[in-house]
Formats: C-alpha cells, structure tokens, sequence
C-alpha cells in the first residue's frame, strides 16, 4: 500500500520515543531515572477528578458541540481577562483535543502551499512536522545561548520574506525554559506589526515562571496585537491533566470559525467528560497551581546546581516551564565508556544505555549541542539521576 507524500516529511517525536523507550525498560526491570516526559508528575487535583466523576453519574457522556461547551468557553474566558486582562468573546475562543491539537488545527486553517512560517530554535518538536502537514515551509531561525536562545528582532527581521505568514513564539519556553519580557516582546512586535504577520502564542506553561517574573504575550501589548494573535493553552501543564486531553485557541472570530470547521470533521468535540473536569479546573480554586509551582521551582534550582557543577558543561538557570537545556557539546568527538561521542543523539543513547538515565538529544529541538532535562519528577529522583549523570561522564 503506497503511503501519502506528506508522511514522508516528518519524523516521529523523539521526545516520544525517548519516553516510550525508557518505559520499556522499566517494564523490563532496569532502574531508569527519567528526565525525558514534559508532564507534571503530580496527581489531578480531587476536585477536578471529582467534576468529571459527576459528570459519568450524570449521564453527560453524549456529543457536545464541536468546538466545546459554553460553560467551558465562559471559565476560558473568565481566566483570560481575570489573568491577563484580555477580553474574548465566546465565538473567539474554540476546545480542542490537547494544546497539539489545537495547534494542528491552526497550521491547518491559516497556510498551505509556498507559505513561510518562522520557528525560533531552540523549538518544540511538533511545530515544524505541523507546518509541513499543512504543506507550508518551516523556515528555522536559530538563537543564541547567550540571548537566553530569545530571538532578537535583528534576527527574525533577517529571515522574513515577502512569502512569511506566520511566526510561532513559545514562552515560557519547551526546550529552554526561556521567557520573553514585555520588552523583548515590543521589540519583536513592531517588526511583526510593519511586516503584517500572524503570531502564534504557544502559553501551554504560562502559570510555572519563577524569579518574580510576570508573564506576557503578544496579545497583551495591545488591541493591534491582539487582532493578529492566537493564544494556545490548555490545562495539560498547569493542572497536572495532560491524558485528559482537553487544550484551546483564542483569537479573532473568523479563524475561530474556520478551526470550528475543520475540527468538526476531524475529532468532532474533546470527550464530554473532560470538558466539565476543564471547567472545574479553570473555575475552581488556584492554590494547586501555585503549590505545583513552588516545588518547580525547588527542583529547578537543584538541577541547575548540579548541572553547573559538572566540567564543561554550561546551563542557565530556567525562567519557566519544567526544563532546563544544558550544553553539552564540549563532550563530542571525545571518548567517554570506551565510545566517541559525536552528537546529542549518541549522547543521550550512551546515557540511557549505561547510565540508565532517559534524556532527549537537542537535536530533536533544532541545537544539537544540547540536552533536555524535564525537571518534571521528584527531588530524590534527580538527585539519583544527577549522581549517575557525573559518573557516567567520567567513563
């Protein structure tokens, strides 16, 4: 059976399959220390499972709308403007099946065919797979380590062509745990503004930023930014809920529509019964966020000290998110076990292999001279890990 020209385009996530191989061996009995998943190693809240149990008993397990329930729409919108102070309507904000999902559901509805898209490296591994299922060109804009790998407006203004649509900005971000200021924002934006282009605001770790920092997007800089903005959430990484699937969009009404459109004949509405623990999530009391965040940020600061405490190795303490994106590169083309070392990928699978320590190759994220490191696990558990970490890089 000959397959579609589009599946020869992309790879399968690394990031899963790193976590899908360290899984296997656990399940075969090796002690594996996991840095590789990107999710909150906390339970959901009871009160959020408790929604969702009432929702079975209640019978609300039918269809819902395609782009999900009023009552979820409205919490959505609520925590916009009582977080952010920005006002959507219902008919601006859409459900979908997990922030990828709804990210798919953008690439989908605004490019196709010859359409530029510019993705900041350091990036998550799914935006350009997605640009090249909607037939566009990811066109990668590499950072700087020493700029926090923040693009600069200098930088993005020297790859955008009469044929860029699109710029993609992820803050707090996943792999670096960078966080754009207002500041760099307004810088990057009069470029976006003068070249009349669209900005996709990937939030998904909005609510875990650390040092006393305010969040902020795009959207937030005014009415004329906001207009050309899509904010991506969902409650994966800020409630501890990432199998529940449930992620959205807010933006202009029009797009709305169009992703409403595509996503009723692909999906259909997120499971019924998520839908209600969402809004529980989203409505009810924050405290857990908070708590969820404090410990972050316990974990953060460990890891970067230990980190930083290993010859050669440079990293910068994260700003937000649960990662942290340690160089490494100072250890290719040596020897270390008996085995030359030539990229992050042999690097992580010589971690795994010997050191029983499960990590994803900055290769997958566009920097090969990096590692990344999810924080998202327990204090005794990164100790271990770092501990196997020091020796395994002595040989």
């Amino acid at each position: 059976m000959k397959l579609a020209e589009r599946v020869s385009q992309i790879k399968p996530s690394l990031t899963l399959a790193v976590d899908t191989k360290a899984k296997a061996m656990k399940k075969a009995g090796v002690d594996v220390v996991s840095f590789g998943v990107g999710e909150p190693d906390f339970d959901t809240p009871e009160l959020i499972k408790e929604a969702a149990i009432r929702a079975i008993k209640e019978g609300f397990t039918k269809y819902t709308p395609v782009g999900g329930i009023d009552e979820l729409k409205e919490a959505i919108r609520v925590r916009f403007q009582e977080d952010l102070g920005l006002s959507y309507q219902l008919n601006e904000v859409v459900v979908s099946c997990g922030g990828k999902h709804s990210l798919y559901n953008i690439a989908q509805v605004l490019w196709g065919p010859g359409d530029e898209i510019i993705v900041p490296a350091p990036y998550w591994v799914s935006y350009p797979p997605m640009i090249l299922l909607a037939g566009a060109i990811p066109v990668i804009l590499p950072t700087r380590e020493e700029n926090g790998f923040k693009a600069t407006p200098e930088e993005l203004a020297s790859v955008i062509t009469p044929k860029t649509r699109a710029v993609i900005l992820n803050s707090p971000s996943n792999p670096t745990g960078s966080v754009y200021s207002r500041e760099e924002l307004e810088a990057l934006g009069r470029i976006i503004l003068e070249k009349d282009l669209t900005v996709v605001s990937d939030d998904i770790y909005d609510k875990i930023i650390f040092d006393g920092r305010s969040f902020v997007n795009l959207a937030m800089l005014g009415e004329n930014y906001k207009a050309r903005t899509l904010i991506v959430n969902g409650v994966s990484k800020t409630y501890a809920m990432t199998g529940w699937r449930i992620g959205y969009i807010a933006g202009p009404r029009e797009v709305i529509a169009a992703i409403n459109k595509i996503q009723s004949h692909s999906t259909s509405n997120p499971t019924s019964i998520a839908q209600k623990a969402a809004v529980a999530a989203l409505g009810g009391p924050q405290e857990f966020v908070q708590q969820m965040r404090l410990e972050f940020d316990r974990r953060r600061t460990y890891i970067a000290e230990r980190l930083a405490a290993l010859p050669e190795v440079r990293t910068a303490l994260p700003e937000g998110a649960f990662y942290i994106f340690p160089n490494f590169s100072a250890y290719y083309q040596k020897k270390i076990g008996g085995k030359t070392i030539k990229d992050s990928l042999e690097l992580a699978d010589y971690l795994l292999e010997q050191a029983q320590i499960a990590v994803v190759p900055g290769v997958a994220f566009g920097e090969d001279q990096c590692l990344r490191f999810s924080y998202a696990t327990s204090l005794a558990l990164i100790e271990k890990g770092m501990d196997r970490l020091g020796k395994a890089l002595k040989g």
